[in-house]
């Protein structure tokens, strides 16, 4: 099990990163996510970490979000050349394509194309059946897409 919890460090940091967009709370939240995993002996056994992890992490960031309502959390960006402007312009049309989903679909987007989960693990933390899933993420690819050849 350890193996799959260090395996986990990373997609769970990216997963806190998604939802806080600060890099020192997302690195707070992956910590204590770990820390109440491992505080808790009654869960380990029952063969669903993966889900679990995720609904620590998924509620901390949560929690931290109403502590600090409103509250800007940005990073700078320095020394931008003409391929790093090039870069974020582009990056610029994605951010505005997934802004345009509502945060179930931008959570289901990040869980399958940026963590790489499978169908059966992104339904398990959405709470929701594959079929629904695959749907969802249709519907999501489409709007994306629609999105992004309006934004050129």
């Amino acid at each position: 099990m350890r193996t799959n919890l260090d395996e986990q460090y990373d997609k769970i940091y990216r997963y806190c990163y998604m939802k806080l967009r600060h890099q020192q709370a997302a690195e707070d939240v992956t910590q204590e996510t770990f820390l109440r995993f491992l505080e808790n002996n009654t869960y380990k056994d029952m063969g669903k970490e993966i889900s679990y992890l995720y609904k620590i992490a998924g509620n901390l960031c949560i929690d931290l979000i109403r502590k600090q309502k409103k509250e800007e959390l940005s990073e700078e960006i320095s020394d931008c050349t003409d391929n790093v402007q090039e870069q974020l312009a582009e990056n610029m049309d994605l951010k505005r394509a997934l802004e345009s989903l509502d945060a179930r679909q931008r959570e289901l987007v990040f869980l399958r194309y940026v963590n790489g989960l499978s169908v059966g693990k992104t339904a398990e933390i959405l709470g929701v059946s594959r079929f629904a899933l695959y749907r969802k993420e249709k519907e999501c690819m489409k709007k994306l897409k629609k999105k992004m050849e309006g934004e050129k």
